[in-house]
């Protein structure tokens, strides 16, 4: 963290804003990140239930630079803001803004974190079969990451709720032209849909505290052929990338997720290439064990 006597009237301000913000990880990363590089940069972390109001307050405080935005406000900022890509608009949440002199343009960086992550452990991602576990947030900013940028074969999504999951497969369809399905999470659907996968995201908090020795996958189901993903960041190696890892296969942790859009809002913000390792180290230094 920057010293008091280091801020200045020219200092430039980044914030996460949520309800609640007590747990997060942002200020930490992000102030450490400004640290090593020099910049005149400070986050802070609001908790804020008036979304709409926060966004005016950003518009009007002149070194106002960036936004990171977390629950429950990641649908409703959209309204506030000036400009969005047209991705971010079909997966119908942000969880970054940018001020261009008064100008708020919103984008999310947790899918384009997720497909670095996976393109960055060697898994070849175009012309491939993916099999996303999970229908909400996460899973429908990955799956339409991917849907754009990365043409998979075919892109299945395996959820538990029936709503959310038609949904997310009708719009994939639609809006993106993906050879996409999507099935109720059983164990049948399970057998048979990773058995004809290569790309395996599992994006469920299923494996994160208090959970943390629980899979949804049975390690007998994973097969050579597979690269298993983990959005999930703490515990580090969850029980899923653990039976991944003891079976020999391509394993993505959550943490490099996690970390690269962090790096996404960071150059957004700055314009500067982010410090990777160091801020990497700062996740690493806060996971259980």
């Amino acid at each position: 963290m920057r010293a008091i006597a280091d801020i200045s009237a020219r200092t430039k301000l980044c914030a996460v804003i949520g309800n609640p913000v007590g747990h997060s990880l942002s200020p930490t990363i992000h102030n450490r990140a400004f640290q090593e590089l020099g910049l005149d940069f400070v986050y802070l972390a609001f908790r804020v239930e008036d979304v709409g109001a926060a966004v005016s307050g950003m518009r009007a405080l002149e070194n106002f630079r960036g936004l990171s935005v977390t629950i429950p406000h990641k649908v409703a900022i959209i309204d506030h803001l000036d400009e969005i890509a047209d991705v971010d608009a079909q997966i119908g949440s942000i969880n970054t803004v940018v001020n261009e002199d008064g100008k708020l343009r919103g984008f999310g960086s947790d899918g384009p974190g997720a497909r670095q992550a996976l393109v960055e452990s060697g898994a070849s991602v175009a012309s491939q079969p993916v099999l996303v576990l999970g229908s909400g947030g996460a899973a429908r900013a990955i799956a339409f990451d991917l849907a754009h940028r990365e043409t998979p074969s075919s892109l299945v999504v395996l959820g538990v709720i029936e709503d959310e999951l038609g949904a997310l497969v009708q719009e994939l369809s639609e809006k993106t032209g993906v050879n996409a399905a999507g099935e109720l999470l059983t164990e049948d659907s399970l057998e048979r849909r990773i058995a004809e996968s290569r790309i395996l995201i599992h994006a469920t908090p299923i494996g994160m505290h208090p959970r943390e020795e629980e899979s949804l996958v049975p390690p007998e189901l994973l097969h050579p052929d597979l690269t298993v993903m983990d959005i999930v960041y703490n515990p580090y190696e969850t029980r899923l990338l653990a039976d991944a890892r003891a079976r020999g296969l391509r394993t993505v942790p959550g943490v490099e997720m996690f970390v690269n859009q962090a790096l996404l809002q960071f150059e957004a913000w700055t314009g500067e290439r982010a410090p990777r390792e160091v801020m990497k180290q700062v996740v690493l230094d806060h996971l259980d064990g």
